[in-house]
């Protein structure tokens, strides 16, 4: 099946049945899980990962001990335009700190419940984004010169250290400003003041799909118990994810 030219995916769970549409602006994403599905890597995965009013997880195909290649990553595909509402199919990843691309797991995915937020609440979130953005490229600007801090500090140089200190602040600044300041559209203000989401996430992971059908099991599932690792006490299973025909 197909909603305006983009393939549609059916997970049957052992909770019921959930139908995810692919966005095709985001193409590496889409091509790689409709790879993944055909090839039947989903069939008979669990939900691993279940955390109430955030979301669901699942895809950990390694745990099958077969033959699909995992060692590989997608490069994001971040789009403004799809964010973290409630039923946003999205990649899972490594972190930031081993991961400062932010390239997508090859083949984790999670779906967001999220929560409903206020307006204020997501201007101060705004904020926090871009200092996260600008605290992260300090780290990665911090490394490229560790060799000189060392140095540095060995011979004691305070006064070295505070003009590369002052060095490193406007190279971060100089990066971060490469790229405009994070703030939400009118849309997602509007999904997450209403139906809600996930809007930490905005600009860090790739949204590549929605639930169109079943969000009600994605609720169900999200209420199961969990253990202090959030896996889920009683399994939930994918037992067939397949491309939904055309009508």
């Amino acid at each position: 099946m197909t909603m305006d030219n983009e393939i549609c995916v059916r997970l049957e769970t052992t909770m019921g049945n959930i139908t995810v549409k692919l966005y095709n602006e985001t193409p590496k994403h889409r091509d790689n899980f409709i790879k993944l599905v055909k090839e039947q890597a989903y069939d008979n995965t669990s939900f691993h990962r279940v955390i109430k009013n955030f979301m669901i997880q699942g895809g950990d195909i390694q745990n099958k001990k077969l033959n699909y290649p995992t060692d590989y990553t997608i490069p994001a595909e971040f789009n403004p335009a799809l964010f973290h509402k409630k039923g946003a199919l999205a990649a899972a990843r490594l972190g930031d700190n081993i991961n400062p691309e932010k390239a997508s797991s090859s083949c984790q995915f999670y779906i967001v419940t999220g929560n409903v937020f206020t307006t204020s609440q997501l201007t101060d979130m705004g904020k926090q984004i871009n200092q996260v953005r600008l605290d992260s490229a300090l780290q990665q600007v911090t490394r490229r010169h560790l060799k000189e801090i060392l140095t540095l500090r060995k011979s004691n140089d305070k006064e070295g250290l505070s003009a590369l200190q002052n060095t490193i602040y406007a190279e971060a600044r100089k990066e971060v400003a490469q790229q405009a300041p994070f703030s939400f559209t009118p849309e997602q203000i509007q999904a997450y003041t209403t139906i809600g989401g996930a809007p930490h996430l905005d600009g860090a992971y790739t949204v590549f799909g929605e639930v169109i059908e079943g969000m009600e099991v994605v609720e169900q599932i999200e209420k199961v118990e969990t253990d202090k690792n959030d896996r889920p006490g009683k399994e939930v299973c994918i037992i067939k994810a397949s491309i939904v025909p055309e009508n």
